[in-house]
């Protein structure tokens, strides 16, 4: 048995859903998760930067919190750094796969989406899995940093009107181009998928990687001898920039004391970009 933390990490809150998963499924470990916001958003930097920003955030984690196992619930970090982070961090690390092979299965008209960050497009993975998993489909890849910075900023800055705008928009893209099923390739998205549903209609499908990543965790865990047999406090951090102002430095706290209160965490501050 082994009461150290399994650790989660996005470059926003966009892995939380992730967590919560590990939390309901796995109720005797201890979580810790951290949101890398100094580097937010991934989806814009160059792999170089991705590897570089995860794997900094690895080692911080391992000083501070010695954690056993990593999650890397983030799209774009787990398409360009999840082979440098497995060689870089001394546990089992689990990414988030685009779930394209069951699209492929659970497709009608054999017209998939894929919605997630121009990194993830760019990266090859994702072609890799079409090409092994959609024979005789047609896929469409969508970049959406729109959806990426709505969700990331709605708490601090809520524009209904502009939310709204922002849907409909790729609610329409999506049934303009038949898509039945739509992988959720970036995981920020979980934050929309009930309005994008209201939007599209029962005639399709909106698909994440929640379930495949909790079982994978679970076994790794098992397989390993990892497994605690009660849980510790579970934190949410975020990192943080010496440039910022206190002003900014202030909403950004208030923005994950929220979510950190939303999903059963205990707030555990910023880390500075100085240690």
């Amino acid at each position: 048995m082994d009461s150290r933390p399994v650790a989660v990490i996005d470059s926003g809150i966009g892995g939380l859903p992730y967590l919560a998963w590990l939390r309901d499924h796995l109720p005797c470990e201890t979580l810790v998760y951290v949101a890398d916001r100094k580097n937010f958003p991934y989806g814009e930097k160059t792999p170089e930067q991705v590897r570089s920003a995860v794997a900094d955030l690895a080692q911080r984690l391992q000083t501070e919190c010695d954690p056993k196992l990593l999650v890397v619930a983030c799209n774009t970090a787990s398409v360009l750094a999840l082979e440098h982070l497995r060689a870089v961090f001394p546990g089992p690390v689990v990414g988030v796969v685009p779930a394209v092979k069951t699209s492929a299965a659970m497709t009608r008209n054999g017209h998939i989406g894929v919605l997630a960050t121009q990194r993830t497009i760019d990266g090859g993975y994702l072609e890799h899995l079409v090409q092994e998993f959609c024979p005789g489909k047609s896929v469409a890849t969508w970049a959406a940093p729109d959806l990426v910075t709505l969700v990331e900023n709605d708490f601090l800055q809520p524009d209904a009107v502009g939310r709204a705008a922002v849907l409909t928009s790729w609610a329409n893209i999506i049934q303009s181009q038949g898509a039945d099923t739509v992988v959720l390739g970036c995981t920020h998205f979980l934050y929309v998928t009930d309005e994008l549903s209201r939007l599209l209609g029962t005639e399709v499908v909106l698909l994440d990687s929640r379930d495949g990543v909790g079982k994978r965790v679970l076994k790794l865990l098992v397989e390993g001898s990892l497994e605690a047999q009660s849980p510790g406090e579970s934190r949410l951090y975020f990192t943080s920039d010496r440039r910022w102002n206190p002003q900014e430095l202030f909403g950004h706290e208030r923005k994950f004391k929220h979510f950190a209160l939303q999903f059963g965490l205990s707030y555990g501050g910023p880390w500075s970009d100085s240690f």
